[in-house]
C-alpha cells in the first residue's frame, strides 16, 4: 500500500467514488485521522449496506430497520472491512462526510482537516486482527504523507464528538493499535 499525494488515493484499496464529499477549504491542511466503527444493518457484517450508504445507493432493497437512513449523505476516506479488505470512497484530498458536529482542540468542523477511516464493526464486538493489521499500516502511511498527522492526532470519532457518538467503541483495543504502530498512542487511545 502507498498514498499516492498528487490523486490523495490508497494504492492497493478498492475505489469507490462517493458523491458524498466536497474541496477542502483553501489552506487547511490534513492533521487529524479520525477512527470509526460501522455495521450495517447493526451487528451484522455481510452484505453490503454500509458501501451501498456511502454510495448513496441504500433504497434498493434495504432492510426495513435502514429505512431512517435513506437520503442520508455521508462518507468515509476509508472502509475495512472485518476481512482485511479496504475500500476507499474519497480521496484524501477532498473533504469527506464523517465526522458530522465535531471538535478536535478547540477547531470544530473537524471534516475539513480529518482523514475518516471506518472499520466495520460495532463498540460491543471486537474488532479483527486483518483490520487491526490494515489500520497499523495505513496510520503509519497517512503519518507519512501527512505530516501534520502525529501520533497524538489520531482518535476515536468518541474523541471529537463526545456524548453523540461512541465508535469506535470499548471493543476497540487501542494497546493493539498502541503496540503495532510502534508504541505511538498515548493514554487517551491516541497514536
Amino acid at each position: 500500500m502507498k498514498v499516492e499525494r498528487r490523486t490523495g488515493r490508497l494504492r492497493g484499496a478498492v475505489y469507490r467514488p462517493s458523491p458524498f464529499c466536497d474541496r477542502r477549504p483553501l489552506g487547511i491542511d490534513l492533521s487529524l485521522l479520525v477512527i470509526h466503527g460501522i455495521s450495517l444493518p447493526a451487528g451484522q457484517f455481510t452484505g453490503n449496506w454500509v458501501e451501498r450508504l456511502f454510495l448513496g445507493r441504500l433504497v434498493t432493497g434495504a432492510p426495513s430497520e435502514l429505512a431512517d437512513l435513506e437520503g442520508v449523505r455521508v462518507s468515509a476516506h476509508l472502509f475495512i472491512r472485518r476481512c482485511g479488505k479496504v475500500i476507499q470512497f474519497v480521496s484524501f484530498r477532498h473533504r469527506a462526510w464523517h465526522a458530522g458536529v465535531s471538535e478536535f482542540q478547540g477547531r470544530t468542523q473537524c471534516n475539513d482537516f480529518s482523514i475518516g477511516v471506518e472499520l466495520e464493526g460495532t463498540d460491543t464486538v471486537p474488532y479483527t486482527a486483518l483490520q487491526y493489521e490494515r489500520l497499523v499500516t495505513i496510520s503509519r502511511l497517512l503519518m507519512h504523507a501527512y505530516p501534520a498527522i502525529t501520533p497524538d492526532r489520531i482518535v476515536g470519532h468518541c474523541d471529537i464528538a463526545p456524548g453523540r457518538k461512541t465508535d469506535p467503541g470499548e471493543s476497540f483495543d487501542w494497546q493493539r493499535l498502541r503496540d503495532g504502530s510502534g508504541s505511538l498512542i498515548g493514554s487517551a487511545g491516541q497514536l
